[in-house]
């Protein structure tokens, strides 16, 4: 059985970039991966989820994405970090509705829960045929998801980052996701934009997906409408004009908001 420090950043690397960027990030063991962390990421090399944490894809505040190897493959690992800093510039119902999923109060539990919720999420996202991180496991503040990128590891920049040569494309692969997901998967992202979309082989794929909401809910119709808003001003940045009302009908805008009452 590996010791929990010999899974992330391995030693021992068959590639000459990996090691590059192995001693580049190691400085990251102790900032960001605690004994609790570490204890986590080792139980799920031990599940078969992967089989050592390369390097970040992308870190902050709030925790980061790493790439790992699962044999010739590749997976990404989310890990968010313990304490409440997850939870500063959560809206009241996205906190609301993690409370009411769990009965643990403490920010470790909910941390916990909120990566359960997220996995779940995106589980129903991908049944939904949304074009998300398949989820493939996950364990206290470790999340595991597919890894979207080149075969040989380069991960997929955010849309934000990415010269877009056809914004009409776009446009309809937006309308497609984000009604698959409203839609079929009965969900609102709440906080879409073009820093959380990825740019794959000229498709979009959506994540940070934690904080959606059932379409049910009382405030999906004004989070749909701020995430349609957000990305038709990206759109006519792109030199493509479209109305956010015709873009929010075309998403499945109007298939949100609680049932109506029975008369």
């Amino acid at each position: 059985m590996p010791r929990p420090q010999d899974v992330v950043f391995p030693r021992r690397r068959e590639r000459t970039e990996d090691r590059r960027k192995e001693g580049e990030h190691r400085k990251l063991l102790d900032e960001f991966f605690d004994h609790s962390t570490l204890l986590a990421v080792s139980r799920l090399v031990n599940r078969g989820q992967f089989d050592a944490v390369d390097y970040p894809i992308s870190t902050g505040k709030e925790g980061g994405v790493f790439r790992a190897t699962k044999g010739a493959e590749y997976r990404a690992v989310k890990i968010y970090r313990i304490g409440n800093t997850v939870f500063r510039h959560l809206p009241p119902y996205a906190l609301d509705a993690l409370r009411r999923e769990t009965s643990v109060r403490n920010f470790g539990g909910l941390i916990f829960a909120w990566t359960r919720r997220e996995h779940t999420i995106l589980g129903r996202l991908t049944e939904a045929g949304v074009r998300v991180p398949r989820p493939y496991g996950h364990f206290r503040n470790v999340l595991v998801m597919e890894f979207i990128g080149s075969p040989d590891g380069v991960a997929a920049p955010r849309l934000v980052d990415v010269t877009v040569d056809d914004p009409a494309a776009l446009y309809e692969d937006l309308v497609t996701q984000i009604g698959r997901m409203a839609r079929d998967a009965r969900l609102v992202h709440g906080d879409l934009s073009p820093y959380n979309i990825l740019w794959h082989e000229g498709h979009t794929v959506l994540i940070d997906v934690a904080q959606a909401v059932p379409a049910e809910h009382p405030e999906a119709p004004r989070l749909m409408e701020r995430d349609i808003g957000n990305f038709a001003k990206f759109l006519g940045r792109l030199g493509f004009e479209v109305e956010p009302a015709e873009f929010l009908e075309a998403a499945g805008g109007k298939t949100l908001g609680p049932p109506a009452a029975e008369a």
